[in-house]
């Protein structure tokens, strides 16, 4: 059943182009290395965040 979901929301290769070119009207090519940059800021604060959370969690649960 897991299987047959991902086939209906992952999405072609049509559809991946549509979503480039709609960004690419969007923001425009000068601003997408920008956005990318602040996109991958974000996600490796959250993983951080992620990290020092389990540590916490780690330190409460040993004392």
């Amino acid at each position: 059943m897991k299987n047959i979901m991902v086939l209906l929301f992952s999405p072609g290769p049509w559809e991946i182009v549509l979503i480039v070119l709609v960004v690419l009207l969007l923001f425009g090519g000068r601003k997408i290395p920008e956005l990318m940059r602040g996109l991958g800021k974000g996600v490796s604060s959250f993983k951080e965040g992620i990290k020092e959370g389990k540590e916490e969690e780690d330190k409460k649960t040993d004392q």
